[in-house]
Protein backbone atom coordinates (compact mmCIF):
# COMPACT_ATOMS: atom_id res chain seq x y z
CA UNK A 1 0.00 0.00 0.00
CA UNK A 2 0.91 3.69 -0.86
CA UNK A 3 2.31 5.82 1.76
CA UNK A 4 -0.69 8.69 0.31
CA UNK A 5 -3.10 5.65 0.38
CA UNK A 6 -2.43 4.87 4.00
CA UNK A 7 -1.75 8.25 5.53
CA UNK A 8 -6.11 8.92 3.32
CA UNK A 9 -7.38 6.34 5.24
CA UNK A 10 -5.43 7.05 8.65
CA UNK A 11 -7.12 10.90 8.39
CA UNK A 12 -10.35 9.34 7.18
CA UNK A 13 -10.57 6.67 10.25
CA UNK A 14 -9.69 10.04 12.84
CA UNK A 15 -12.10 12.18 10.83
CA UNK A 16 -15.16 9.56 11.25
CA UNK A 17 -14.21 9.27 14.67
CA UNK A 18 -14.10 12.78 16.10
CA UNK A 19 -17.70 13.15 13.94
CA UNK A 20 -19.69 10.46 15.50
CA UNK A 21 -18.37 11.13 18.81
CA UNK A 22 -18.71 15.09 18.88
CA UNK A 23 -22.26 14.98 16.84
CA UNK A 24 -25.66 15.24 18.28
CA UNK A 25 -27.79 15.20 15.12
CA UNK A 26 -28.46 11.07 14.05
CA UNK A 27 -27.62 12.43 10.21
CA UNK A 28 -23.94 13.32 11.11
CA UNK A 29 -23.36 9.87 13.46
CA UNK A 30 -24.19 7.89 10.35
CA UNK A 31 -21.61 10.00 8.37
CA UNK A 32 -18.90 9.60 10.92
CA UNK A 33 -19.87 5.71 10.73
CA UNK A 34 -19.62 5.60 7.15
CA UNK A 35 -16.45 7.28 6.49
CA UNK A 36 -15.38 4.70 9.37
CA UNK A 37 -16.16 1.67 7.31
CA UNK A 38 -15.15 3.04 4.07
CA UNK A 39 -11.42 3.78 5.54
CA UNK A 40 -10.54 0.57 7.07
CA UNK A 41 -11.52 -1.25 3.80
CA UNK A 42 -8.57 -0.84 2.50
CA UNK A 43 -6.72 -1.49 5.46
CA UNK A 44 -8.28 -4.80 5.83
CA UNK A 45 -7.47 -5.89 2.16
CA UNK A 46 -3.96 -4.61 1.50
CA UNK A 47 -1.98 -7.56 1.80
CA UNK A 48 -4.62 -8.92 -0.90
CA UNK A 49 -4.89 -12.34 0.24
CA UNK A 50 -7.93 -14.42 -0.49
CA UNK A 51 -8.78 -14.30 3.45
CA UNK A 52 -8.25 -10.60 3.32
CA UNK A 53 -10.62 -10.14 0.69
CA UNK A 54 -13.34 -12.58 1.94
CA UNK A 55 -12.40 -10.85 5.35
CA UNK A 56 -13.02 -7.14 3.85
CA UNK A 57 -16.61 -8.50 1.86
CA UNK A 58 -17.86 -9.64 5.20
CA UNK A 59 -16.83 -6.52 7.63
CA UNK A 60 -18.37 -4.31 4.43
CA UNK A 61 -21.69 -6.47 4.25
CA UNK A 62 -22.30 -6.20 8.19
CA UNK A 63 -21.24 -2.70 8.61
CA UNK A 64 -23.71 -1.90 5.95
CA UNK A 65 -26.33 -3.58 7.17
CA UNK A 66 -25.88 -1.78 10.37
CA UNK A 67 -25.75 1.07 8.85
CA UNK A 68 -28.33 0.89 7.37
CA UNK A 69 -30.78 -0.48 10.49
CA UNK A 70 -29.41 2.71 12.42
CA UNK A 71 -30.58 5.19 9.65
CA UNK A 72 -33.64 3.33 9.47
CA UNK A 73 -34.22 3.42 13.21
CA UNK A 74 -33.53 6.96 13.31
CA UNK A 75 -35.88 7.90 10.64
CA UNK A 76 -38.38 6.16 12.95
CA UNK A 77 -38.11 8.10 15.86
CA UNK A 78 -37.89 11.61 13.69
CA UNK A 79 -41.07 10.54 12.10
CA UNK A 80 -42.69 9.30 15.92
CA UNK A 81 -41.23 12.06 17.71
CA UNK A 82 -40.26 14.78 15.13
CA UNK A 83 -36.58 14.93 16.85
CA UNK A 84 -33.13 13.89 15.02
CA UNK A 85 -31.40 14.48 18.47
CA UNK A 86 -29.61 11.59 19.63
CA UNK A 87 -30.55 11.67 23.56
CA UNK A 88 -34.29 12.21 22.07
CA UNK A 89 -34.60 8.43 21.26
CA UNK A 90 -37.37 7.59 23.64
CA UNK A 91 -39.84 5.70 21.23
CA UNK A 92 -39.59 1.61 21.95
CA UNK A 93 -39.35 0.45 18.42
CA UNK A 94 -36.61 2.48 17.38
CA UNK A 95 -34.49 1.78 20.57
CA UNK A 96 -34.85 -1.78 19.65
CA UNK A 97 -33.89 -1.53 16.22
CA UNK A 98 -30.93 0.85 16.95
CA UNK A 99 -29.82 -1.46 20.10
CA UNK A 100 -29.63 -4.20 17.57
CA UNK A 101 -27.43 -1.96 14.63
CA UNK A 102 -24.99 -0.71 17.48
CA UNK A 103 -24.73 -4.35 18.70
CA UNK A 104 -23.58 -5.58 15.03
CA UNK A 105 -21.38 -2.90 14.66
CA UNK A 106 -19.76 -3.94 18.08
CA UNK A 107 -19.86 -7.45 17.33
CA UNK A 108 -22.21 -8.18 20.69
CA UNK A 109 -23.67 -11.50 20.72
CA UNK A 110 -25.83 -12.95 19.03
CA UNK A 111 -24.14 -10.48 16.36
CA UNK A 112 -20.80 -11.45 17.06
CA UNK A 113 -20.04 -14.21 13.88
CA UNK A 114 -18.46 -11.71 11.71
CA UNK A 115 -15.50 -10.01 14.42
CA UNK A 116 -13.51 -13.47 14.97
CA UNK A 117 -13.27 -14.09 10.88
CA UNK A 118 -12.53 -10.45 9.85
CA UNK A 119 -9.89 -10.22 12.63
CA UNK A 120 -8.13 -13.50 11.60
CA UNK A 121 -7.93 -12.28 7.68
CA UNK A 122 -6.17 -9.64 8.14
CA UNK A 123 -2.83 -7.78 10.00
CA UNK A 124 -2.05 -7.53 13.39
CA UNK A 125 -2.20 -3.83 13.26
CA UNK A 126 -5.51 -3.24 11.30
CA UNK A 127 -6.77 -6.00 13.98
CA UNK A 128 -5.75 -3.73 16.06
CA UNK A 129 -7.59 -0.96 15.23
CA UNK A 130 -10.74 -2.92 14.51
CA UNK A 131 -10.78 -3.69 18.30
CA UNK A 132 -10.32 -0.63 19.91
CA UNK A 133 -10.69 2.51 17.49
CA UNK A 134 -13.91 1.26 15.70
CA UNK A 135 -15.53 0.30 19.00
CA UNK A 136 -15.56 3.99 20.33
CA UNK A 137 -18.36 5.63 17.98
CA UNK A 138 -20.81 3.21 18.19
CA UNK A 139 -19.88 2.85 22.03
CA UNK A 140 -20.37 6.57 22.10
CA UNK A 141 -24.04 6.27 20.63
CA UNK A 142 -25.23 3.91 23.19
CA UNK A 143 -23.69 6.19 25.96
CA UNK A 144 -25.60 8.95 24.83
CA UNK A 145 -28.88 7.04 24.37
CA UNK A 146 -28.21 4.83 27.93
CA UNK A 147 -31.17 6.20 29.38
CA UNK A 148 -33.76 4.69 27.04
CA UNK A 149 -32.35 1.53 25.85
CA UNK A 150 -34.54 -1.90 27.06
CA UNK A 151 -32.70 -3.05 30.40
CA UNK A 152 -33.61 -6.25 29.88
CA UNK A 153 -32.05 -6.81 26.18
CA UNK A 154 -29.01 -5.04 27.02
CA UNK A 155 -28.09 -7.51 29.75
CA UNK A 156 -29.24 -10.48 27.84
CA UNK A 157 -26.50 -9.21 25.43
CA UNK A 158 -24.30 -8.71 27.90
CA UNK A 159 -24.32 -11.92 29.94
CA UNK A 160 -24.13 -13.85 26.45
CA UNK A 161 -21.46 -11.74 25.31
CA UNK A 162 -19.47 -12.19 28.59
CA UNK A 163 -20.07 -15.95 28.54
CA UNK A 164 -20.06 -17.21 24.43
CA UNK A 165 -16.52 -14.99 24.26
CA UNK A 166 -14.62 -17.06 27.69
CA UNK A 167 -16.60 -20.66 26.11
CA UNK A 168 -15.20 -19.89 22.58
CA UNK A 169 -11.53 -18.64 22.87
CA UNK A 170 -11.40 -22.24 25.13
CA UNK A 171 -10.30 -24.14 21.64
CA UNK A 172 -8.74 -21.48 20.16
CA UNK A 173 -5.33 -21.44 18.86
CA UNK A 174 -4.69 -18.29 16.54
CA UNK A 175 -4.06 -15.03 18.71
CA UNK A 176 -5.89 -12.83 16.76
CA UNK A 177 -9.28 -15.33 16.97
CA UNK A 178 -8.44 -15.58 20.96
CA UNK A 179 -7.82 -11.89 20.94
CA UNK A 180 -11.36 -11.53 19.16
CA UNK A 181 -13.36 -13.43 21.70
CA UNK A 182 -11.58 -11.49 24.42
CA UNK A 183 -13.01 -8.29 23.39
CA UNK A 184 -16.42 -9.90 23.02
CA UNK A 185 -15.87 -10.98 26.59
CA UNK A 186 -14.81 -7.56 27.69
CA UNK A 187 -17.77 -5.73 25.35
CA UNK A 188 -19.94 -8.13 27.54
CA UNK A 189 -18.83 -6.08 30.59
CA UNK A 190 -18.79 -2.54 29.17
CA UNK A 191 -22.24 -3.03 28.49
CA UNK A 192 -23.78 -4.60 31.87
CA UNK A 193 -22.82 -1.60 33.37
CA UNK A 194 -24.26 0.69 30.91
CA UNK A 195 -27.56 1.72 32.32
CA UNK A 196 -26.55 2.19 35.63
CA UNK A 197 -22.62 4.10 35.63
CA UNK A 198 -22.02 5.13 32.05
CA UNK A 199 -18.85 6.74 32.74
CA UNK A 200 -17.34 3.28 34.08
CA UNK A 201 -18.04 1.70 30.79
CA UNK A 202 -15.73 4.19 29.26
CA UNK A 203 -13.34 3.66 31.79
CA UNK A 204 -13.31 0.04 31.13
CA UNK A 205 -13.20 0.84 27.21
CA UNK A 206 -9.74 2.81 27.85
CA UNK A 207 -8.45 0.31 30.22
CA UNK A 208 -9.06 -2.26 27.86
CA UNK A 209 -7.80 -0.50 24.98
CA UNK A 210 -4.43 0.19 26.40
CA UNK A 211 -4.06 -2.95 27.27
CA UNK A 212 -5.69 -4.59 24.07
CA UNK A 213 -3.01 -2.69 22.49
CA UNK A 214 0.06 -3.59 24.47
CA UNK A 215 -0.56 -7.03 23.59
CA UNK A 216 -1.19 -6.79 19.87
CA UNK A 217 1.79 -4.38 19.23
CA UNK A 218 4.15 -7.41 21.36
CA UNK A 219 2.63 -9.98 19.22
CA UNK A 220 3.52 -7.79 16.35
CA UNK A 221 7.38 -6.97 17.11
CA UNK A 222 7.73 -11.15 17.92
CA UNK A 223 5.69 -11.91 14.74
CA UNK A 224 3.70 -14.33 16.43
CA UNK A 225 0.46 -15.17 15.06
CA UNK A 226 -0.35 -19.04 16.77
CA UNK A 227 0.25 -20.26 19.92
CA UNK A 228 2.88 -22.54 18.36
CA UNK A 229 4.77 -19.58 17.27
CA UNK A 230 4.50 -18.17 20.48
CA UNK A 231 6.05 -21.14 22.47
CA UNK A 232 9.84 -19.99 20.02
CA UNK A 233 9.19 -16.68 20.22
CA UNK A 234 10.76 -16.60 23.82
CA UNK A 235 14.13 -16.42 21.78
CA UNK A 236 13.70 -13.28 19.50
CA UNK A 237 13.33 -10.86 22.89
CA UNK A 238 12.76 -12.92 26.33
CA UNK A 239 12.45 -9.64 28.17
CA UNK A 240 9.23 -8.96 26.07
CA UNK A 241 7.33 -12.10 26.42
CA UNK A 242 8.18 -11.57 29.95
CA UNK A 243 5.99 -8.29 29.75
CA UNK A 244 3.65 -9.81 27.82
CA UNK A 245 2.75 -12.65 30.32
CA UNK A 246 2.11 -9.63 32.89
CA UNK A 247 -0.27 -7.76 30.35
CA UNK A 248 -1.93 -10.68 29.19
CA UNK A 249 -2.55 -11.83 33.35
CA UNK A 250 -3.61 -7.67 33.75
CA UNK A 251 -6.27 -8.68 30.41
CA UNK A 252 -7.31 -11.40 32.70
CA UNK A 253 -8.13 -8.92 35.50
CA UNK A 254 -5.65 -10.28 37.86
CA UNK A 255 -4.79 -8.36 41.30
CA UNK A 256 -2.61 -6.55 41.44
CA UNK A 257 -2.73 -5.47 37.66
CA UNK A 258 -4.56 -2.82 36.26
CA UNK A 259 -6.75 -4.75 34.82
CA UNK A 260 -8.12 -5.67 37.96
CA UNK A 261 -9.87 -2.21 38.66
CA UNK A 262 -12.61 -2.10 36.22
CA UNK A 263 -14.06 -5.49 36.76
CA UNK A 264 -13.59 -4.88 40.50
CA UNK A 265 -15.72 -1.34 40.27
CA UNK A 266 -18.04 -2.91 38.23
CA UNK A 267 -19.14 -6.01 40.45
CA UNK A 268 -18.91 -3.04 43.31
CA UNK A 269 -21.41 -0.73 41.40
CA UNK A 270 -24.11 -4.07 40.48
CA UNK A 271 -24.01 -5.14 44.00
CA UNK A 272 -24.69 -1.63 44.99
CA UNK A 273 -27.52 -1.39 42.43
CA UNK A 274 -28.87 -4.88 44.41
CA UNK A 275 -27.96 -7.23 41.14
CA UNK A 276 -25.71 -9.28 43.22
CA UNK A 277 -27.33 -12.51 41.45
CA UNK A 278 -25.96 -10.62 38.05
CA UNK A 279 -22.92 -9.83 39.59
CA UNK A 280 -21.82 -12.97 40.45
CA UNK A 281 -22.61 -14.77 37.02
CA UNK A 282 -20.45 -12.07 35.30
CA UNK A 283 -17.60 -13.12 38.04
CA UNK A 284 -18.02 -16.78 37.58
CA UNK A 285 -18.55 -16.55 33.55
CA UNK A 286 -14.47 -14.09 33.39
CA UNK A 287 -13.32 -17.33 34.92
CA UNK A 288 -13.83 -18.97 31.20
CA UNK A 289 -11.92 -16.23 30.01
CA UNK A 290 -8.76 -16.63 32.79
CA UNK A 291 -8.09 -20.03 31.39
CA UNK A 292 -7.04 -18.80 27.90
CA UNK A 293 -5.57 -15.72 29.09
CA UNK A 294 -3.24 -18.21 31.70
CA UNK A 295 -3.24 -20.68 28.59
CA UNK A 296 -1.47 -17.98 26.42
CA UNK A 297 1.00 -16.44 29.18
CA UNK A 298 1.93 -19.88 29.64
CA UNK A 299 3.06 -20.40 26.12
CA UNK A 300 4.80 -17.17 25.59
CA UNK A 301 6.92 -17.74 28.59
CA UNK A 302 6.86 -20.54 31.16
CA UNK A 303 6.75 -23.50 28.35
CA UNK A 304 9.97 -23.69 26.80
CA UNK A 305 9.88 -25.84 23.40
CA UNK A 306 12.59 -28.52 22.59
CA UNK A 307 15.87 -26.19 21.70
CA UNK A 308 16.64 -27.25 18.08
CA UNK A 309 19.74 -25.11 16.20
CA UNK A 310 17.66 -23.04 14.32
CA UNK A 311 15.18 -21.89 17.16
CA UNK A 312 18.68 -20.96 19.17
CA UNK A 313 19.71 -18.93 16.26
CA UNK A 314 17.03 -16.22 16.89
CA UNK A 315 18.81 -14.95 19.60
CA UNK A 316 21.32 -13.41 17.71
CA UNK A 317 18.40 -11.35 16.55
CA UNK A 318 18.62 -7.48 17.03
CA UNK A 319 15.35 -5.93 17.93
CA UNK A 320 15.13 -2.09 18.40
CA UNK A 321 13.55 -0.99 21.60
CA UNK A 322 9.96 0.13 21.06
CA UNK A 323 9.04 3.40 23.24
CA UNK A 324 5.42 2.67 22.71
CA UNK A 325 5.34 -0.86 24.13
CA UNK A 326 7.38 0.29 26.76
CA UNK A 327 5.24 2.48 28.12
CA UNK A 328 1.76 0.47 27.03
CA UNK A 329 2.78 -2.28 29.32
CA UNK A 330 3.86 -0.32 32.41
CA UNK A 331 0.64 1.34 32.20
CA UNK A 332 -1.57 -1.73 31.53
CA UNK A 333 0.43 -3.48 34.76
CA UNK A 334 0.78 -0.77 37.20
CA UNK A 335 -1.97 1.40 37.22
CA UNK A 336 -3.87 -0.13 40.13
CA UNK A 337 -2.01 2.03 43.03
CA UNK A 338 -3.67 4.71 41.27
CA UNK A 339 -7.72 3.57 41.50
CA UNK A 340 -8.07 6.39 44.35
CA UNK A 341 -7.02 9.19 41.58
CA UNK A 342 -9.08 7.63 38.76
CA UNK A 343 -11.94 7.19 40.96
CA UNK A 344 -12.00 11.10 41.70
CA UNK A 345 -11.65 12.06 38.56
CA UNK A 346 -14.79 9.97 37.20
Amino acid sequence: MSPHTKLLASMSLLLGTIITTSSNHWMMAWTGLEINTLAIIPLISKSHHPRAIEATIKYFLVQAAASALLLFSSMINAWSSGQWDIPQMNHPMPCLLMTTAIAMKLGLVPFHFWFPEVLQGTSLITALLLSTLMKLPPLTLLLLTSHSLNPTLLTIMAISSTALGGWMGLNQTQTRKILAFSSISHLGWMTIILLYYPKLTLLTFYLYTMMTAAVFLTLNTTKTLSLKTMMTAWTKAPMLNTTLMLTLLSLAGLPPLTGFLPKWLILQELTNQELTPLATATAMLSLLGLFFYLRLAYHSTITLPPNSTTHMNLWHTNNPTNTIIASLTSTSTLLLPLSPMILASI
